[in-house]
């Protein structure tokens, strides 16, 4: 994520049970929509929470957001509003040395943000939380319609050993865009959030299966 949503903060000022209210501007929206791909972003906002023990940040708060992403097979508007709570820590980056496998999430399961020692981007872990709190798979009132006239047959109609091509057909402008828009987990964090994985079924059905690493 780049800075379009950025709120730097030296981890030696921050105090204990700090508490911060960002609000992204029309600009910062329009920014961050572009990033994720979104039709429209138009409110975003996080309540938060700071704690810090040396040099570990932990943020807590809650993260809400109105926006419309476009259905994945007619391209048509879908309105959604995020409105959850998060928690996530901010922990030194880890020596160049070290190899993928030697990196431990906590075992309080919270996502995990490296800083460079000196500070923490706030703003970015927000809009990149938002990344992963939205449906990668949006789907309109007319999908169903939508598959069904372009020839794509319902599980049951198809039987378990139907091919799909019909529906890579109909799906695979959006299934590009949507798989190569947003990577699952951005850059310098680790999270503990279930991975969207698109697969495409026997049964000629589009289904997003969760994979929980």
């Amino acid at each position: 994520m780049t800075d379009e949503f950025a709120h730097h903060l030296r981890i030696d000022q921050i105090r204990d049970g700090e508490r911060l209210d960002l609000v992204a501007g029309n600009e910062e929206c329009a920014a961050i929509a572009k990033r994720l791909d979104l039709d429209t972003l138009d409110r975003l906002e996080a309540h938060v929470t700071l704690s810090r023990e040396g040099d570990k940040v932990r943020a807590e708060g809650r993260l809400a957001a109105a926006l419309a992403q476009r259905c994945v097979i007619t391209g048509d508007p879908v309105a959604a509003h995020v409105d959850e709570p998060f928690a996530f820590a901010f922990v030194p980056e880890p020596a160049a040395t070290a190899h993928a496998d030697e990196i431990e999430l906590g075992s309080d399961e919270l996502d995990t943000i490296f800083h460079d020692g000196a500070e923490i981007d706030l703003g970015t872990a927000i809009a990149d939380t938002l990344a992963l709190s939205i449906d990668p798979f949006p789907r309109s009132a007319g999908a169903d319609a939508a598959l069904k006239e372009a020839g794509v047959m319902s599980e049951e109609q198809a039987g378990p050993f139907a091919a799909a091509s019909s529906l890579v057909l109909a799906t695979s402008r959006t299934v590009r865009r949507t798989m190569g828009s947003i990577s699952p987990f951005p850059k310098g964090r680790l999270s503990r959030r279930p991975m969207t994985a698109l697969l495409l079924m026997p049964a000629t059905s589009l289904r997003a299966t969760e994979i929980s690493f």
